[in-house]
């Protein structure tokens, strides 16, 4: 097969050549998106999923959604040791541009924009915002009037985030539009970030404003915002992206391919569905090193078979092999437990079960390693911190990453 022609696509947030699998979370946004233009109220959305179940792609194809019907919009990934300030005072910058030239009232965007000017620059108590007043005056986030005063500035990030956000949905009611601000990784907000969005959200509902915030993050998020306001559970609109289904999988790898017409035989697409487990960025790896491997069309079983160790290679190295390193000894031996745990013996003593995608017990993660369980803490809060796994119960963490516990069982210890 003509690699120059392989058209599967693994990559970090980068879009596949067939989106399958998604139609029903689309549909959804579409719908938000008609009922706040029609004035109807509507929650923010928040995306939740293991990594490599491709959330960042699903995010960025429903901004394109927002922009196709004229909405301003901006988005943003969170970082655990940044301020959500100047990265939601960009995303916004960016959004009521997009809207500026369909404004009849200029006075009114360099308004707004001075008020955004004035939230961006104004560091928060705890100094979060930024290092020092003299980094502070030299950054500039390239907005030519001056900065205002009195109106999202206080050094509260919950007030200011309020009466910006507030601000900026009355600049896209003017127009008859909306904004919507798109925010990955969300989970890595601090807590005093993540209180005042919930709290903007909650007011900017209750206005009924034409300002959503749609956010993505690992099976967790849900927890995080709980955590910030007892509200969140019923002020968003909570969809878990998951793993694609064996037509959706079959269609990710076959479609792409009949452009090309090029086929696959049943055999390979049934190995190729119980390599990949059907999550999306397997299902390119492996569909990728398939096609360059197969000699002509249809691709077989066997091309998939002598196709599958150099997919698992360069998943060992890119996809595990990445995250593996950036954990301490410690933190290895931690995570070795959580993958020998997933391991689900039969009365017979043989392995009848897999389940290495599961939530685990702390406590018993506790008792294989011979340890205390507050001995191993600071281990298990490492690793939620480094996004390596994460805690949707109390007293039970999983890996963030699918397969991971498969991969871990073949590294020496």
């Amino acid at each position: 097969m003509d690699p120059v022609r392989n058209p599967y696509a693994p990559g970090a947030g980068q879009r596949p050549p067939e989106l399958a699998g998604r139609g029903r979370e689309l549909d959804v946004f579409d719908i938000v998106l008609e009922r706040i233009a029609r004035g109807r109220p509507e929650r923010s959305l928040m995306l939740t999923g293991l990594r490599g179940v491709g959330k960042t792609v699903l995010l960025n194809t429903l901004r394109s959604q927002a922009i196709n019907r004229l909405w301003g919009s901006g988005k943003i990934e969170a970082r655990p040791d940044q301020s959500l300030r100047r990265p939601v005072a960009a995303a916004l910058h960016m959004a009521v541009r997009e809207l500026a030239p369909r404004h009849r009232a200029p006075d009114r965007i360099d308004a707004f924009l001075g008020v955004l000017k004035a939230f961006a620059q104004r560091s928060t108590p705890t100094g979060r915002a930024g290092a020092s007043s003299k980094l502070r005056d030299r950054w500039q986030p390239g907005i030519d009037v001056p900065a205002a005063s009195g109106r999202a500035d206080s050094g509260d990030i919950e007030i200011d985030l309020v009466e910006l956000l507030s601000d900026a949905a009355a600049v896209a009611s003017d127009v008859g539009t909306g904004i919507a601000i798109f925010i990955d990784e969300m989970q890595d907000l601090g807590p005093e970030d993540v209180s005042a969005l919930c709290a903007a959200c909650h007011e900017l509902s209750q206005l009924g404003a034409p300002l959503i915030v749609v956010g993505a993050g690992l099976p967790h998020l849900p927890a995080v915002l709980s955590a910030a306001k007892s509200y969140s559970e019923r002020l968003f609109r909570y969809q878990r992206i998951d793993r694609l289904d064996r037509i959706a999988a079959d269609q990710a790898l076959c479609a792409p391919a009949d452009r090309e017409d090029v086929e696959y035989e049943q055999k390979a697409l049934d190995l190729l569905y119980e390599k990949s487990g059907g999550y999306p960025y397997f299902v390119q790896a492996y569909g990728k090193a398939t096609w360059d491997h197969a000699p002509r069309s249809p691709i077989t079983a066997a091309d998939v078979r002598v196709a599958a160790p150099e997919a698992e290679a360069e998943l060992a190295v890119g996809f595990f092999g990445s995250r593996f390193e950036r954990a301490t000894p410690a933190e290895r031996e931690y995570m070795r437990a959580m993958a020998t745990l997933s391991l689900v013996e039969g009365e017979s003593g043989g392995v009848v079960r897999d389940d290495m995608d599961a939530a685990v017990p702390t406590a018993e993660i506790a008792r294989a390693l011979g340890r205390k369980p507050a001995s191993l803490s600071p281990a298990r809060d490492a690793l939620i911190k480094k996004g390596l796994i994460y805690s949707g119960e109390r007293g039970t963490v999983a890996f963030t990453v699918p397969h991971f516990g498969r991969y871990l069982r073949t590294q020496p210890a």
